[in-house]
Parts: C-alpha cells; sequence; structure tokens
C-alpha cells in the first residue's frame, strides 16, 4: 500500500507541474538541454522573476535541480528519465468526449 501512496505523490507533482503552461513549456526546454535562467526567461518570452518563481516551484516538485557553477545556475531535469516521460505525454492522444462537462473545466474545458 505504501508504494501506491508513494507513487500517487510523485504523479500529483507532475501533475501540478504541468498544469501551468509556462511550467509545461519550461520542462520541455530543459528536456532540449541544461539551461541558465536567463536564457530560459527570454526563450519562454516570461520575467526572470515569473521564471524564478516557476522554477521554484519545479524544484519543490522534484522536477528540476539547479547546478552551481561559479557564480551561476544551470537549471537541468533531475532525473533523464523524465525527458522520455515527457515525450511519451506529447505522444499520447487525449480522448476528449464533449458531451462529459468537468465542474471545474477552465475556457478550453480541461479540468483544472
Amino acid at each position: 500500500m505504501m508504494t501506491v501512496s508513494v507513487q500517487g505523490e510523485v504523479l500529483a507533482r507532475f501533475g501540478h507541474a504541468l498544469s501551468d503552461p509556462t511550467r509545461s513549456r519550461l520542462l520541455l526546454a530543459l528536456r532540449e538541454r541544461p539551461a541558465y535562467p536567463s536564457e530560459l526567461a527570454e526563450a519562454l518570452g516570461v520575467s526572470r522573476t515569473n521564471l524564478s518563481n516557476h522554477l521554484t516551484c519545479l524544484r519543490g516538485c522534484g522536477l528540476v535541480v539547479a547546478i552551481a557553477e561559479g557564480r551561476r545556475l544551470r537549471y537541468e531535469l533531475a532525473d533523464v528519465r523524465l525527458a522520455h516521460a515527457l515525450g511519451d505525454l506529447l505522444g499520447v492522444v487525449a480522448a476528449v468526449d464533449p458531451t462529459v462537462v468537468c465542474e471545474d473545466a477552465d475556457e478550453k474545458g480541461c479540468c483544472r
């Protein structure tokens, strides 16, 4: 029973990370290669402050790590298997049933 609980917590963290479009784009960028915050902010078109908040969230979820390089931090995925998992998720086709409405749906019809 403990394994299922722990696995459920991991999936919940992953789901939380992917629930925000900026964090999803950030993970996809880091899937390509490690990067510095300034590079990531520019590539994603977000402020450094906004990016910092998202990186903090992803670190808290255990999905990214910061590697000190002198006075700079370089970010990368915490586990190389995350790159594969993200690729697998991109290949999934969601079976959306337009007759089913989620009470918590956003403007695109996606549950929050």
